[in-house]
């Protein structure tokens, strides 16, 4: 049985705030916050480079939570997110959570602006702001766009860990390059999911791209979009970039473009979820190949 399709009563508590917090997606967008800390010119302290990935972590978080705080009618509609904590209702869905989403992201800028500073706070919050509000409220329900613009909350994300090494490193070309690279990779990696769902974004009336264009339209957007993001990843390479980078770009963007050929050619579930999952790699490899590259 799929996880999504568990009853209430199947799962612990600790696993719903595990999934309502999105960790999953919290722990990589703190991984790609700590890339752009090792990868920006100059030299942070080890304590604010760790407040500031725990920074955004919280602050990823709690806009995790906010995306199905709001989307709780959603969310029963959908068979993938029918499970989550309040739509089954083994959470209450009540104004406290709220309170204690505003609390956690303000928590969180507050300590980046504090111990680490003010630039970090900003791009902390923007990154949490961007998820939270301009996707799951302003675009979502609205525009196939919803996706594009909600990169760049992964796009903040490095720039925030970029800013931990000084306001100025965040700005400088390195970093900028992986908040592109950051850009582009969530529209193929999320259409390759649209695409594996489209029937639960169809009777939910959001409109994904694979919905409003089809399947076959939209494999080829993922295919055309994940050259691109292979292409933009190696242009650090010309930026300063060394050998591991190199290694870890090459592999993840071969295992990605193989899988988004493939899924263009023969849309099916089956070769949209392989491309979702390639997806997943080849982020991983690129900002641990980029941390390494730097402590190396």
């Amino acid at each position: 049985m799929k996880k999504e399709s568990l009853p209430p009563g199947d799962r612990g508590l600790s696993h719903l705030v595990f999934d309502l917090f999105k960790l999953r997606i919290g722990f990589a967008i703190a991984l790609t916050a700590l890339a752009g800390a090792a990868i920006s010119p100059g030299a942070a302290g080890a304590g604010a480079v760790a407040v500031m990935g725990l920074a955004v972590l919280v602050a990823s978080a709690a806009a995790g939570a906010f995306n199905q705080y709001m989307e709780v009618d959603l969310d029963r509609r959908m068979a993938r997110t029918r499970g989550r904590a309040f739509a089954t209702g083994r959470l209450r869905h009540h104004r406290g959570w709220l309170a204690l989403i505003v609390a956690l992201v303000g928590g969180a800028t507050t300590a980046a602006a504090w111990l680490v500073n003010p630039a970090a706070a900003l791009y902390t919050f923007l990154g949490a702001f961007i998820y939270g509000v301009v996707y799951t409220v302003w675009l979502k329900r609205r525009t196939w766009m919803n996706i594009v613009v909600g990169g760049l909350a992964g796009s903040f994300a490095v720039l925030a860990g970029a800013a931990a090494v000084s306001p100025a490193a965040a700005l400088t070309p390195l970093p900028l390059a992986l908040a592109w690279i950051l850009f582009l990779w969530t529209p193929p990696h999320f259409w390759s999911l649209a695409i594996v769902y489209r029937e639960d974004y169809a009777e939910a009336g959001v409109p994904m791209l694979p919905v409003v264009a089809g399947e076959a339209r939209a494999a080829r957007a993922v295919f055309f979009g994940t050259v691109l993001l292979v292409a933009s990843s190696l242009a650090p390479l010309a930026l300063g970039m060394g050998v591991i980078y190199a290694v870890g770009a090459l592999a993840g963007g071969a295992m990605f473009l193989r899988a988004a050929w493939r899924l263009a050619r023969a849309p099916s579930k089956a070769t949209a979820r392989a491309s979702f999952h390639a997806s997943l790699v080849q982020l991983t490899l690129l900002l641990v190949a980029a941390i390494a590259d730097r402590v190396a």
